[in-house]
This record gives C-alpha cells, sequence and structure tokens, in this order.
C-alpha cells in the first residue's frame, strides 16, 4: 500500500477504498447507497466489463445501449459517498454522478413509490463542511434535473422537484426517537417539512456540495424513492412492493443517463 501519495493506493497501484484505478470508471456514474440495488442496475446494463467490491464499496463498468456507464455502491451516509467521489473523480473527468437513493418524504402530497428529484440540498451532515463554508447551498446540475424530470415525464412516474435534507444519522439525525434513545427536538421533522423540504435522505449532500468546490468537471444529481411519508405516516411493507416500486427509479435513472448523454453528445460536452 503507497500512503504516500495525495490518494493512497492499495498494493495494486488502485485507489484504496474503491480499488479502481484510471481508465476503469465511465464518465457517466450511477450511484446509490445498497449494493443490491447496485447489483439489479447493472444486470440491465448492455454488458459488464469490470466488476470490483472492497468494503462497501462495489463498482461495475459497462456499456447502456451504447452509453459507457459505471454503476457504484458506496454504502451509507455522506463520509463514504466524499471518498467515492474523490476517488472516482481522479479515474475519470469530465465525470457526471447521478445518485439513485431512496428517502422518506415531509410533504403531506408525496406519496410512498413517488420520485423526489434534488434541485437544492440543506446539508444537515458534517462531511461537506470540510469541503464548504456551513451556509453553502449547492444545486444539481440544471441538465441532471431536466433530464430525470423528462425521462419520469416519459415514463408517467409520480415525480417532484426541489430542496432535499441530507442528514448524517438514520435515527435522531432524521427526528427519530428509538427506545432508548431520547430525540433533543421533537419538532425537528415538522420545521423542516414547514421550511420547504421535500425529502430526508443521507447521500445528496456529498455529491452536489464535492461537485461545487472541485476544479474537476463535475456534474452530479439524482432522484430517490420515497419508501415512507414522515408526515402523515404512510410507508412501504414487503419485499416485493419495494422491488417492485424500486424499479421505477432504475427506469427513470437509466433513461434520464440516455437522454443526458444525447444531449451531451449533441453538444459536444462531457
Amino acid at each position: 500500500m503507497d500512503i504516500t501519495s495525495p490518494i493512497p493506493k492499495n498494493a495494486r497501484g488502485r485507489f484504496y477504498h474503491l480499488d479502481c484505478a484510471p481508465g476503469e470508471l465511465a464518465p457517466y456514474i450511477l450511484t446509490c447507497g445498497d449494493p443490491d440495488r447496485a447489483q439489479r442496475i447493472a444486470r440491465r446494463l448492455t454488458r459488464v466489463d469490470m466488476r470490483r467490491k472492497n468494503r462497501e464499496f462495489l463498482t461495475y463498468t459497462g456499456i447502456y445501449q451504447n452509453i459507457p456507464v459505471s454503476v457504484m455502491a458506496t454504502g451509507i451516509g455522506a463520509p463514504a459517498s466524499a471518498i467515492a467521489i474523490v476517488e472516482a473523480a481522479n479515474c475519470v473527468t469530465p465525470v457526471t454522478f447521478i445518485r439513485l437513493g431512496t428517502c422518506g418524504a415531509l410533504q403531506r402530497d408525496i406519496e410512498v413509490g413517488d420520485l423526489v428529484i434534488t434541485e437544492s440540498v440543506r446539508r444537515d451532515e458534517n462531511t461537506t463542511h470540510s469541503y464548504a463554508p456551513a451556509d453553502f447551498v449547492p444545486h444539481a446540475a440544471p441538465a441532471i434535473v431536466a433530464a430525470l424530470t423528462q425521462a419520469a415525464g416519459n415514463l408517467k412516474t409520480p415525480y417532484h422537484v426541489g430542496l432535499t435534507c441530507t442528514t448524517a444519522d438514520f435515527y435522531a439525525g432524521q427526528g427519530r426517537t428509538a427506545p432508548g434513545f431520547p430525540h433533543p427536538d421533537p419538532g425537528y421533522v415538522e420545521a423542516l417539512s414547514q421550511s420547504g423540504v421535500l425529502n430526508l435522505e443521507m447521500e445528496m449532500s456529498a455529491y452536489l456540495t464535492l461537485a461545487a468546490v472541485s476544479t474537476y468537471p463535475i456534474r452530479a444529481g439524482g432522484a430517490c424513492l420515497v419508501l415512507n411519508n414522515r408526515i402523515t405516516g404512510q410507508g412501504l411493507t414487503g419485499a416485493y412492493a419495494r422491488r417492485r416500486v424500486e424499479r421505477r427509479l432504475i427506469d427513470v435513472g437509466l433513461q434520464a443517463l440516455a437522454i443526458l448523454a444525447a444531449t451531451d453528445q449533441q453538444e459536444q460536452k462531457f
């Protein structure tokens, strides 16, 4: 292992966490936290040329409809996502990250199974504070928002576009009072809802913030599948039901990728 370089490398000369090296990732990267979802996305590719697994990181590189694409699972939370972004962006640039995650909704009109497409993000985690001032509000790349919106419309998938809140924790960090762990602010979730936040999740701010501050050409954005509504109490139960609605997310993500790649080719960028 080489720990002397700015990005440590393993014994194979690849970046330490992803176990990937320059030339092994595609310029379009679909990301998620869940390695099982990454596997399901990878099964939709036309072909897979590379598979790497190290710790919580699982990466595939292949082709989808003649588009070079990588699919990457990063585990839970902004810290792991930031590691993946830094290492991936040093493997390939320009690079586009599209997060396909899950979330809890904070508005009454958002149903379980809907998608929330992030336009901007509230950073209620501390990882990105190492990269940008606490008052910085990052925005998703407009082209990614447009591609996801168009894809959702084409597929008649219910969606909402707006403000996402990324948290550092699943329990108290998202206003839950777990047995044995009282919450210091019982009104946290309601206050977020009243301020216009659409959803809670745990990774999006890492993508948007690091893309904004990087000196590399990086675009980032994404959509999250609503698994529960924290205001109404509506929730999705059962593995079959979850898998069925997850297909909506994957379908929209792949069609958005195709839309974005076609636009990029026409404009001869990325």
